[in-house]
């Protein structure tokens, strides 16, 4: 049986954006992209972008309760990347809820991790539906405490 993957085993300090300063859906795409291409030099910056705008165009990965995951595939790597963003003052993100978004998880899978990559957006999903949890999220006062947060909960689950 193979070990399910955490948000963690995908997702470095580095890529977690405290204070996003997107005001809208493409820009929010294109910050978080820009740091995970800043992390990453073998993902291209305007090949990623098009292809999660592309995924939103098909329906938005806004969820509800403040929580967006975009995500696609590229071809190019070798596994699951994860970047995540906040927002305090909330983005109109095309939501279910039609809610403001707040809270952005952004999942990058190779082409052939169909498995995985649902396994980690079912995670995330389970996760983020813990109003608590957001809460603490949306409270954290820094990159490292918004971190730690998303660490404790994965071992939890």
């Amino acid at each position: 049986m193979t070990k399910d993957i955490k948000i963690v085993d995908a997702l470095k300090k580095e890529s977690v954006i405290p204070y996003l300063q997107s005001k809208t859906k493409p820009e929010v795409i294109k910050e978080i992209a820009d740091c995970v291409t800043s992390l990453y030099s073998n993902i291209n910056s305007e090949r990623l972008v098009e292809v999660l705008m592309e995924r939103e165009k098909l329906c938005s990965t806004a969820v509800d309760a403040g929580v967006a995951i975009p995500h696609g595939k590229l071809s190019s790597l070798p596994n699951i990347i994860a970047a995540f963003g906040r927002s305090l003052e909330g983005i109109d993100f095309e939501s279910l809820d039609g809610k403001s978004t707040h809270l952005f998880i952004l999942l990058i899978a190779p082409e052939n991790s169909s498995g995985s990559h649902l396994k980690l957006l079912s995670r995330i999903s389970r996760l983020f539906k813990d109003t608590n949890f957001r809460s603490r999220i949306m409270e954290a006062k820094s990159q490292d405490e918004i971190y730690e947060i998303i660490s404790e909960e994965d071992e939890k689950y």
